[in-house]
């Protein structure tokens, strides 16, 4: 009897903390499966994704070329691949004189809409200007012709006084947007480029403008040989004149001429051109020339018909 009544007592033990320990062994047994799961994810190495099929096309010279040029600095750069195909002393610093308003355009595009209209709050009549007069107003638009074609100060300086902030906000601006674009060796304390503490390279300068040939609002006016223009009320008109000669010959579309006594003659150049149906654009700057025309026109003959495009596939 006695033995019986102990059988029923492990009978109960049994019935109660049986099922008990198959929920442990279970949860124990899940909390295993999930924890070799991640360490499968980590360990495991997944096959690498396939790159989606594209193209690059990227310029090489089918033959070297040194040009005899006065200019102290110089460089050659594909806008669209950034490389560079010919270069002398590219990171030596130069003053912009007036190619720092290629900065001050592109930084005005980014907040100034072409019709905004603009009070023309001085009147300056150092180096070139369009003429403008204080109290008039002109818009955006016509302010960029009037700093880009006949490189007017006063344009450039009408711009930046609108800004909020004024000239000195619009500066800091310009700046931010060199370091930005990781244009390490440049630097601005004005707009229009009369001032000597601006510098940059030839280099820096290069891959500024081929960023600022992206702009179809830039590259049209940069492009533009003539145009005229009228304040606001129309009856002040201004002829303005491209001051750049090479504009229009042999694909030539841009960009922008500089000089000053410190920084001596600045061209920086657009040349777009079709090669396979593909069409390209390389820009050539020249700093501290003697001639800039002439220099830029050597660089010129010795790439014509010198570049390739090769497809370079990932």
């Amino acid at each position: 009897m006695k033995g019986f009544l102990n059988l029923n007592k492990l009978k109960h033990f049994f019935s109660i903390f049986f099922p008990l320990f198959l929920l442990v062994a279970f949860l124990m047994l899940l909390s295993l499966e999930i924890y070799f799961r991640e360490y499968i994810k980590k360990t495991i190495l997944l096959p690498e994704p396939k790159a989606a099929i594209s193209s690059v096309k990227y310029p090489v010279l089918k033959s070297d070329f040194n040009p005899a040029v006065s200019a102290k600095g110089a460089i050659v750069m594909d806008g669209a691949s950034k490389v560079v195909l010919y270069a002398k002393n590219p990171d030596l610093r130069f003053t912009l004189a007036s190619t720092t308003k290629i900065m001050t355009a592109i930084t005005a595009l980014d907040y100034f809409s072409l019709k905004d209209e603009m009070l023309v709050k001085n009147s300056i009549f150092e180096g070139s200007v369009v003429g403008f007069k204080q109290g008039e107003k002109v818009t955006f638009e016509n302010l960029l012709y009037g700093m880009l074609l006949p490189s007017g100060n006063d344009a450039a300086l009408t711009i930046a006084v609108n800004f909020p902030g004024g000239e000195k906000e619009f500066v800091k601006i310009m700046n931010e947007n060199a370091q930005k674009w990781k244009l390490e060796n440049t630097h601005f304390e004005d707009t229009s480029g009369l001032d000597d503490g601006n510098y940059t390279t030839p280099l820096d300068l290069a891959r500024l403008s081929a960023i600022a040939i992206q702009s179809p609002e830039f590259a049209k006016v940069v492009s533009t040989k003539d145009k005229v223009i009228t304040d606001i009320s129309g009856k002040n008109v201004y002829e303005l004149n491209n001051l750049n000669k090479l504009l229009g010959f042999n694909g030539i579309n841009g960009i922008k001429t500089g000089y000053t006594e410190e920084a001596g003659q600045v061209l920086v150049t657009s040349e777009s051109f079709t090669q396979d149906t593909d069409v390209h654009t390389v820009v050539i700057v020249v700093m501290g020339s003697e001639d800039r025309f002439f220099d830029t026109q050597l660089i010129l003959n010795e790439l014509s018909g010198n570049i390739n495009y090769l497809t370079i596939r990932p």
